[in-house]
């Protein structure tokens, strides 16, 4: 089984690791030149493996992880170049959309809605301390990265550290610039940083007791999994900006400001905030659905 993400998109990261951790008993590749080819793949959100893998005879299983369907992320118009080039589309296409959250768009043709992908492990570690801080800068622009890497994050790291002891801060892409800006900071012993890629964002959520994070629906599936508290840090870019405000609707997440000297803002208790959005519609299967038909997929290709 291949499985192909865009390792510097929170989402697209987080959405593979959730649904291949339902794979355990399948052989499990990420390289896309394997021989013989895969009997299938999982491919988060990159266009262009969804075209070039069922040219080779892969059947694909496309996720479209950020709750943007084929319209607004441009799959449509990639997978209506390769049929006409002679090409299969996806076999299968999947939607990360929980069932409360008001939809952007109706599903396209062919596009199932999974439900919230939900951690494996939902439980949360009895002895939690200090933040997790998990950014997401992709497909933000420049100017708006320079904006808030120079101000607001410093403030909300130094924050997140003195009110919870220490602080790990965990980014997708744009390292570098967060680097600079903590380090021109001073950044204190208390603050860890990592690449996404690099780390179990999942569990270093499980033994974290604060919890901010850009408004991305693998942080939203993470808090919602483990009724856990969720601040959300300042929304950047048009994605962001419209999943905080879908969010926003139905779960009062507060958002925090990022100025200096200001605490982090007051986020109300788990129960309260989870509780327009516990009823048996959305069960937190998602990432099981998904695998499940991986699993169909490489036994009966379509």
């Amino acid at each position: 089984m291949l499985l192909v993400s865009r390792e510097e998109e929170l989402d697209s990261l987080l959405a593979l690791r959730r649904v291949a951790a339902h794979l355990g008993e399948l052989a499990v590749t990420t390289d896309r030149s394997a021989e013989p080819p895969p009997v299938a793949a999982l491919v988060c959100d990159d266009e262009l493996a969804t075209v070039q893998l069922p040219a080779r005879g892969v059947p694909v299983v496309h996720l479209f992880s950020g709750g943007r369907g084929p319209e607004e992320t441009g799959v449509a118009e990639v997978t209506g170049m390769a049929g006409m080039a002679g090409m299969a589309g996806p076999a299968l296409r999947w939607l990360h959309r929980p069932d409360w959250l008001p939809a952007a768009e109706p599903l396209g043709p062919g596009v199932r809605a999974a439900g919230t992908l939900a951690p494996v492990r939902t439980a949360r570690d009895r002895n939690r301390t200090g933040a997790l801080l998990l950014l997401s800068l992709w497909d933000v622009p420049d100017d708006e990265v320079r904006a808030f890497t120079d101000g607001p994050l410093r403030a909300l790291v130094r924050a997140a550290a003195d009110h919870a002891g220490h602080c790990d801060v965990v980014c997708d892409t744009g390292l570098a610039a967060v680097r600079s800006s903590l380090a021109a900071d001073g950044t204190p012993e208390a603050v860890r940083l990592h690449r996404a890629a690099d780390v179990d964002v999942d569990a270093l959520h499980a033994g974290s007791e604060v919890f901010l994070a850009s408004p991305t629906l693998a942080a939203v599936g993470l808090a919602q999994a483990r009724h856990a508290p969720l601040c959300f840090l300042p929304p950047l870019g048009a994605a962001q900006r419209a999943l905080a405000e879908r969010v926003r609707r139905v779960v009062p997440v507060p958002v925090a400001e990022g100025h200096a000297g200001k605490p982090l803002p007051y986020v109300p208790p788990a129960d309260t905030l989870w509780q327009a959005v516990d009823s048996p519609g959305d069960d937190l299967r998602g990432a099981q659905r998904i695998a499940r038909s991986l699993r169909q997929l490489s036994l009966a290709p379509l």
